[in-house]
């Protein structure tokens, strides 16, 4: 007579080694966020410290809550910061039309019209992201110079002309690759029933192209807020300076720094662009997820 012996099977995953593994990422996902983050809360904490407190004590929280560096920035000067404010929101605002307008165009011509060296002028086009930025600004300010819109009657002509002629050459081949991926079938459609090639961008591609257009209006809205070295060399008016020009007016070589109402400022300063960024962030990812950075 035989017994049979039946092992009963080990089942079950092993959670505790799961488990450890997820700590450490969750802990290394928050050591990068408080790394990211720090810089921004210490400007926060900086921004209601006294002078004197800004010299002597780095930590994140005041000892003493000065919120007068908040009045002090925004009367610091002869106007109002919010003049600055004012300027840079129509710098902004304008960059935004004119590189959503001008670079769907020049998208538009070389993604769906056929012409004559169409392939060689959209490779000269992609090699301009090659050039750093700042080797284009002295032949753009002798030009502009030459043409007198430099410290004229509208001294922001210098800043806006360029983005109403497709400069942006990134946004040119983000929306040259989401049109792409646009079936030409709707083309074709289109010109069965009699549209002309204007016709065709204004009721197919235009339309359909609103999250390359979300995608570019934010990042043309952030990178222009933020711009510094161009609007430094084309604004030479104090009426006429915007946000980040203004800011460095509160370092003076020749007397005391007004260090935390220029803090105060600064973190004024980044709340359109943070505000701007929640509102429009689904649309961003939208944009990001469906336009030619997937190739």
């Amino acid at each position: 007579m035989t017994t049979a012996t039946a092992e009963a099977p080990v089942t079950g995953p092993r959670r505790p080694r799961a488990g450890r593994g997820q700590a450490v990422r969750l802990l290394v996902l928050i050591a990068i966020v408080v790394v990211v983050l720090y810089p921004l809360f210490w400007m926060i904490g900086t921004s209601v410290k006294s002078q004197e407190e800004i010299v002597s004590n780095i930590g994140l929280l005041p000892k003493e809550f000065t919120p007068g560096n908040y009045v002090d920035g925004w009367t610091n000067f002869d106007l109002s910061f919010g003049r600055f404010f004012l300027n840079s929101a129509m710098v902004s605002l304008l960059t935004v039309v004119g590189n959503a307008v001008s670079c769907l165009l020049a998208a538009y011509a070389f993604a769906r019209l056929r012409f004559r060296l169409r392939g060689m002028w959209f490779a000269i086009m992609i090699g301009t992201l090659l050039l750093p930025g700042h080797v284009l600004i002295v032949p753009q300010y002798i030009l502009f110079r030459s043409l007198g819109l430099v410290g004229g009657e509208w001294p922001y002509l210098p800043l806006l002309i360029p983005q109403f002629l497709a400069t942006e050459a990134f946004f040119v081949f983000l929306m040259v690759q989401f049109m792409r991926g646009i079936p030409r079938e709707l083309d074709e459609a289109a010109k069965i029933d009699g549209a002309s090639a204007f016709g065709i961008f204004r009721h197919v591609i235009l339309p359909l192209s609103r999250p390359a257009l979300v995608t570019t209006a934010i990042f043309s809205f952030i990178w222009t807020w933020n711009d510094f070295f161009r609007q430094l060399v084309f604004l030479s008016s104090l009426e006429d300076y915007t946000v980040p020009v203004a800011l460095t007016l509160f370092i003076d070589s020749t007397s005391q720094s007004a260090v935390g109402p220029m803090f105060a400022m600064s973190v004024l300063s980044l709340l359109p662009v943070f505000l701007f960024f929640l509102a429009f962030q689904r649309m961003l990812v939208e944009g990001i997820n469906t336009s030619g950075l997937k190739g």
